[in-house]
């Protein structure tokens, strides 16, 4: 494809190629393949708007994805919820039904069902169970659970994808254009934690989980829950062809047999190791696909009548209606991707004028990179006999990172998984379990996953019940423990960091100005980390709130200024136990030294981690102008 076109369907907006108000802005110069893979990844659902409304059922009304679609009016959308509204579509008050979604130009694209609800990702279909002769807006608004609506809403992968375009942002986020949009930067912006809590109050401990929720992650284990409170940031998804790819032994799901094929990885911590074909069909799945079958494999949402049991993609192949013609979808979905390059500071507008024009910087900036990142942060690699030389390594990293073309083509990442001890950012993430052999997903990871070592004992965890008490925590074996290197591709605009977008300031603001405002302090704490919040960070209750689930109370009294994740990484099960305990527990610690209520909670906890930005310490020993200089590479890359 020629370069012009990469950038154009990257995310800069060619002079040649002025805005339209038509996704097809995205389309020029595409293969068939790649205009197939660009309407999957912008309008195609798998039938998840069927599990959306039976969420809305299992949660007692607290999530339905049509209240939250109509929540809030068009020109409140971004602000409040961080949503990317659909350029194609308008206000226009409440429809025929009572319901206020906007109005949208028509679109019919080939195979493809269902109409816009005004938010770019989020689409609508026909409720066959809706009946008009029994509908009432205003008592579906109060029992959505109980009342069918005319609509069901399911997604598309780019509604967590689809953001605002780093090179060509709009003045107004909440009215965007399409060439104000890029199809791969990841939405920053988003405020999932409203989707799962905009119809619970404060005194509710779940309004607090959601309300504090980092904009811009999404806690993929909210629904095949592995009780483990773990919101990660929406990658931006670039040079994806360039990525590096390893090999890993696989089961064939048709045959029992092993396979071995060289895939990327995917996730955070590197569980979605069977291809990116496969980390998209399971992605599909998540958000909906196949939810006859994925949701009989376990409690979703609440996980406490029952443990899961693993997803079979060859029965999902042999009875799930979707999932074939989805599966037909992926290669032209993994063509679109193909497409992504990053954006590149210089290329935006007035981007120039952030960086230095002091060539010394920018070469000692360049060194510091080659001697410290590189390492890591380079999909160009030396060879094998030089790479186990360290002071072969780094020459060849040094002459390397002074070539022109060293950011040609280049993932800026190993993709290795490495331990979480080693890379000592907060390991909640890399805790998650739903990958693990039994669980929910096994068959989306290689058994190579499965067999890595048990990661070590992490120890001088804070405690925030006994902070002269550190904490120590092992995690189990059978594939946890790892994390996977980050691409630093177009990392000027993708602030806050880490896994959990909790290193530096957010400000909501997509504007060129705002990313640099935002990479700026996040660069500061990386790499001078006593500027870092520390336990600031832990994210605690503002009020006073009880644990409820589905109406049912499962713990009383959680107290103003409690760590979220004290409570949000046990299984809510066992809290009835404790709530019941609670009074003679606390009876028996003032007369005997018993354990606490918050000690047994400690215990149970399945991610005791509760400083955010802590880790990644790597370049804090270099001098200020080091580091200075370092920051200026990195604007660049």
């Amino acid at each position: 494809m020629k370069a012009a076109a990469l950038l154009m369907l990257s995310m800069a907006a060619q002079a040649q190629y002025p805005a339209e108000d038509s996704y097809a802005y995205y389309g020029r110069d595409l293969s068939p393949a790649e205009s197939r893979g660009r309407d999957t990844w912008y309008f195609w659902t798998g039938g998840g708007e069927s599990m959306w409304r039976k969420i809305a059922k299992v949660t007692g009304g607290t999530v339905d994805l049509l209240l939250y679609a109509e929540s809030q009016p068009r020109n409140q959308r971004f602000k409040v919820l961080g949503l990317t509204n659909d350029p194609d579509c308008s206000a226009s008050g409440p429809d025929r039904f009572g319901l206020n979604l906007d109005t949208c130009k028509p679109l019919e694209i080939p195979g493809i069902p269902g109409e816009s609800t005004g938010i770019i990702g989020l689409r609508k279909f026909p409720n066959p169970a809706f009946q008009a002769s029994q509908w009432n807006v205003d008592e579906y608004r109060k029992h959505p659970d109980k009342v069918e609506p005319p609509y069901l809403v399911g997604m598309a992968c780019g509604f967590c994808h689809v953001g605002m375009n780093p090179l060509q942002p709009p003045a107004d986020p909440g009215n965007p254009r399409w060439a104000n949009l890029a199809s791969t930067a990841g939405n920053q912006y988003w405020k999932e934690g409203k989707l799962f809590s905009f119809r619970l109050k404060a005194d509710n401990f779940f309004w607090h989980a959601g309300e504090l929720q980092p904009p811009g992650t999404s806690d993929t284990s909210r629904i095949a829950t592995d009780h483990i409170y773990n919101p990660n940031a929406i990658n931006t998804i670039v040079l994806l062809k360039h990525r590096p790819a390893v090999d890993e032994n696989i089961v064939d799901f048709e045959t029992g047999g092993v396979l071995v094929r060289k895939v990327h990885h995917i996730l955070k911590a590197g569980e979605d190791s069977v291809g990116t074909a496969f980390a998209g069909l399971r992605v599909y799945v998540n958000i909906g696909m196949c939810s006859d079958q994925w949701l009989s494999l376990q409690d979703p949402v609440t996980g406490e009548a029952r443990n899961q049991s693993p997803f079979k993609i060859a029965e999902a192949r042999r009875t799930c209606e979707k999932w074939r013609e989805t599966e037909a979808r992926m290669p032209d979905a993994e063509s679109f991707l193909n497409t992504m390059e990053p954006p590149r500071l210089k290329d935006a507008a007035g981007g120039s004028g952030y960086l230095t024009s002091d060539s010394g910087a920018l070469n000692l900036g360049k060194r510091v990179f080659a001697e410290n990142c590189a390492t890591c942060h380079s999909s160009k690699q030396p060879p094998a006999d030089i790479a186990s030389d360290p002071e072969k390594r780094i020459e060849w990293f040094r002459n390397a990172v002074m070539r022109d073309d060293f950011l040609d083509g280049n993932f800026l990442s190993d993709d290795r998984r490495y331990p979480v001890k080693t890379i000592g950012t907060n390991f909640s993430r890399s805790a998650g379990s739903n990958a693990m052999q039994g669980h929910i997903w096994e068959d989306f990871s290689s058994i190579d996953y499965k067999r890595q070592p048990q990661a070590e004992e992490i120890t001088g965890l804070y405690n925030p019940i006994q902070p002269k008490k550190p904490i120590s925590f092992r995690l189990p074996q059978g594939g946890p423990g790892y994390y996977r290197t980050p691409t630093l591709a177009g990392v000027w605009a993708t602030a806050p960091y880490f896994n959990n977008n909790s290193l530096g300031l957010f400000n909501a603001d997509p504007s060129i100005a705002g990313r640099m405002r935002a990479f700026d302090d996040a660069m500061d704490k990386l790499l001078w980390p006593e500027h870092r919040l520390g336990i600031k960070s832990i994210l605690k209750t503002t009020t006073k709130s009880d644990i409820i689930v589905n109406g049912d109370m499962r713990y009383q009294g959680v107290p103003a200024g409690t760590p979220i994740k004290l409570f949000a990484n046990i299984n809510t099960a066992e809290l009835s136990g404790l709530e019941r305990q609670g009074w003679f527990i606390k009876f028996l610690n003032c007369l005997l030294g018993r354990r606490s209520v918050d000690a047994l909670l400690l215990e149970k906890n399945l991610a005791p981690d509760f400083v955010e930005d802590r880790g990644h310490t790597f370049g804090s020993q270099l001098k200020d102008a080091e580091k200075r200089a370092l920051i200026e590479y990195v604007k660049t890359l």
